[in-house]
Order: structure tokens, then sequence, then C-alpha cells
């Protein structure tokens, strides 16, 4: 006998959870059914995990220069084992805090893969494939997520080359890496396994590295990883890969020809496409197109009523802030609230690297595409006291103003630890804020975040501190 819910949430990453909680508060009788471990990829194997293995970088970083702070170490040993470890440690517990939540929630945790039978009913399989439970419910979110896209030339074989999820699991540190892609995935892994010592080569078919951010923040990031070691081929694609004892030789096609890189594994990092296969929505009708659930992006409802989509198997940005706000915008719908759409433009994109790289909205060729006419205004970190103080002067803030009507087109920072600072521009951008409150908005000194102001000052001529004459 089928078990009867309000919601039923197929999947429980951000997106997932989140609804589910919202759910709860809302009086819905809610489930969740997961059949791996609570968080999705975020938790266990994305977000957390790797924001632990790039903190252990950073901190490799201060040890190799720690004579700059006054203290005198000998050579750092580097324990590959015990970076990994830690990193499991974080996901887990991060996991666990997702299990405390449902049943705090009292959202009942359904384990295994569910398969749509109808637009209200759900099979619930094992491992094997064995029907273990039923569900029925009038509102079905499909929140499965997105796994790393296999390309016909870099089948995933988990020892020679491997997905994300194999980067962060290594039993060794490898010698030698090269890395496919230099979107945020690929260039976090290249800045950690540098860091640690690996060689590596990161491979980019675009002109910079990381494509969808302001080419001055990207080619200002090669640079500094260039200085440091990191070997950046752009403009270059892998043909092919040759696997001989239990290493690869990748042969890259390169604006100067064709070079051959000796490497212990390659990682593909070229993108994520949804886990929309085998749960039975083509055959009820849902509408699925390169990978991706198609979705009306107001209701998150799919073309078949009672099913909806939600997070990465709905297709980008590929965003776990973005799955949970689509969550409980949708579960928020179906109580028959009437909340605000997501604005899709206003979404910050972040990369944790060091230094990070932060953004939202336009960059500023896009906005010049759009016709803007626009106001530019930058302000290193060097002229930065708390970063000077901090010993971390690399990178700069960029806004991007509409001239005529005076909108926060966009802002772009790179520096260290930028991701705690682009919500400034996110909510301001959501309140429709000119430069002229930004500079007239009260910022502590000294902080780093007090630079977001300076550039707005530099886009209006008012700045105080780089010494550029004023706008006429």
């Amino acid at each position: 006998m089928a078990k009867e819910f309000d919601v039923c949430i197929i999947g429980s990453g951000p997106g997932g959870y989140a609804a589910a909680i919202r759910a709860n508060q809302l009086g819905l009788k809610t489930a969740i059914i997961e059949k791996k471990a609570l968080g999705g990829v975020c938790l266990n194997v994305g977000c957390i995990p790797t924001k632990a293995l790039l903190k252990s970088a950073q901190v490799a970083e201060y040890l190799s220069h720690a004579k700059d702070y006054g203290f005198e170490t000998g050579k750092v040993k580097t324990d590959f084992e015990a970076i990994i470890k830690r990193s499991r440690g974080a996901a887990d517990k991060m996991s666990k805090g997702v299990q405390f939540l449902m049943k705090t929630n009292s959202v009942e945790v359904i384990k295994g893969k569910g398969v749509l039978e109808s637009a209200s009913e759900i099979k619930v399989l094992d491992e094997k494939e064995k029907e273990t439970d039923r569900v029925k419910a009038k509102h079905i979110i499909v929140a499965t997520g997105a796994r790393p896209r296999e390309l016909p030339s870099l089948k995933f074989d988990g020892k020679t080359i491997i997905d994300s999820e194999g980067a962060m699991t290594l039993a060794k540190q490898p010698k030698s890496m090269v890395i496919v892609g230099a979107g945020a995935i690929g260039v976090e892994f290249a800045y950690f396994y540098h860091t640690i010592g690996t060689e590596v080569t990161l491979v980019e078919m675009q002109k910079q590295i990381l494509p969808v951010e302001d080419a001055e923040i990207s080619k200002e990031l090669e640079k500094i990883y260039k200085k440091k070691g990191l070997n950046i081929l752009t403009e270059s694609t892998v043909e092919e890969v040759k696997k001989k004892g239990g290493k690869a030789q990748v042969i890259v096609k390169t604006k100067k020809g064709k070079e051959t890189i000796d490497a212990d594994v390659v990682l593909s990092a070229v993108g994520v496409v949804g886990n929309v296969e085998g749960m039975g929505l083509e055959e009820l009708g849902v509408k699925i197109e390169k990978g991706s659930i198609q979705v009306d992006r107001n209701t998150s409802k799919t073309n078949v009523d009672g099913i909806y989509a939600i997070g990465d198997v709905a297709g980008a940005p590929w965003l776990a802030h973005k799955a949970t706000h689509e969550g409980i915008r949708c579960i928020e719908r179906i109580a028959g609230k009437n909340p605000p759409p997501i604005n899709y433009e206003n979404i910050p994109g972040c990369t944790y690297c060091q230094p990070q790289v932060a953004s939202v909205g336009l960059t500023e060729e896009k906005a010049k595409e759009k016709g803007y006419s626009v106001k530019v205004g930058k302000f290193p970190f060097q002229a930065n006291g708390k970063a000077v103080g901090a010993g971390q002067t690399e990178g700069f803030v960029k806004v991007i103003f509409d001239e005529k009507y005076g909108e926060w087109l966009g802002c772009h920072i790179l520096g260290n630890d930028v991701t705690d600072m682009i919500s400034e521009a996110v909510v301001a951008r959501d309140l429709e804020t000119t430069g002229h409150e930004i500079i007239q908005a009260v910022h502590p000194h000294p902080t780093l975040s007090e630079t977001i102001m300076e550039a707005v000052a530099e886009a209006y001529g008012e700045g105080i501190h780089l010494g550029t004459k004023p706008a006429k």
C-alpha cells in the first residue's frame, strides 16, 4: 500500500532538503526519496568537501610564506591522506546535519531510487532494482541534481581519467595532473593540487580561464597563477589520451601546434549533465532537452501537471544557492503563497581558489554588447589597508554602471576570500540601489568590503585613495 503525502521530493541536495523543510513549515506532509547520502552532491562530493581541500591548500600557502609574517619554520611536509580525511569529515558532518534537520522538521526520508509511475505515484527501488516502497503525492518535485559530463575522448575509468568526485577522493597525491576545463571546478582543483605540490597543466578551449567571468578578472588570475608556476593552455583542446603503465600521455592541440603532456592523472572538468535517466520522466512525457528538465522558471513546473523540477537537473546556472531558492519558491507556490520570482540575472557566482573570484550581473563586455554606455570603476587591494596588513594584496574590485540611469549592471571581484563580499552587490542590485547611495553609505574601515565603495567612487570620479582625477 502506498504512503500518501502532499509533497514528495526526489533528491536531497540543497534544493531538495530546503524544499522539504519549507514544506513542513507551511503545513505540508512531506517525504524525500534519496538513494545515496543526504545532502546530495554539494554536501557529499561537491561544495563542502572541496572547500575543506581548498582551505588546506590555503594553509599550505600561509606556511610557505611564514617568514613574511615573522615566523621561522622548517620544511612543510604534505600529508595527502590527512587532507582527504579532513575533507571527508567535513562532508560527513554536514550530511548528518541534514539528517537532523529532516528529523526535527518531520520529513520522512525514504531510502532508494525514485521512479515515477504517474504524475502522482512513485515506486522506490533498492540497489538491485527491487521495489521496496511506493509513494503517492499531490505534488512531485524532481531535485536529482547533475553529474560530471563525460566526453567521448575522456571516458572516466576512476584511475587515470577521473571526474571531480574522483579528484577529491584519490588514494595518493599524483605527481602530475592535466585538468581539462578551466571553469570554476577546474580552476579550484588546479589551485588545490598545484599548491600542495602536484605539477598541474590546465587546458581550456576558450580564450580565457573562467570563461564566464569578466575578461580583466580572468586575465589577472591567469597572470597570478602562471607566476606561481601553474601551466595554463588557453585556446587549446585535448585530442587524445593514451594510457600506458597506469599513466597518461595527453595530446593537446594548442595555438602553436600539438603538444604531448605526460601525467599521472587526467581530470575532466568540462561541465555537468542532469540526472534525468531511469526515472520514468520520458515515459510520462516530461520535456527534456540536452540533459535538463524543461520548466517554467517562475513556477518550476514541467509540462506535466503535478511534476516540478528544481536545481541542477533543471539547467543552468548549476549553483547550490540557485537550487535552494528554487526549492523554497516552488514550495511556497504549491502552498498558495505568491512569492516574487527569482531574478536569474542577479545570481552570484563564486570560485573558491585563492585569490577567489566572485561576481554578479553583466561583465563589461556583455554590458556593451547589450548597448549600454557604461561607467566602470576599479579599486586594487594593494591600496586597501586591511589587505596590506594581511599581506594579501592580489586582485581588485570592478564595478559597472549604466551611465544614463545609474543602474548597477555588474560587480566582479578578484582577491583573498572575496566570495564573502559579493552579497553587498547582490542586495544592492535587488534594491535598485544607485552608485551614489553606495558611496554615501558608511563602510567600516579597515575592511576588505570597503573596496566595493571605493570602486564605485572611482566609477563616478569621486575616489579618494587612488589619486585619480575627478570626472568633469
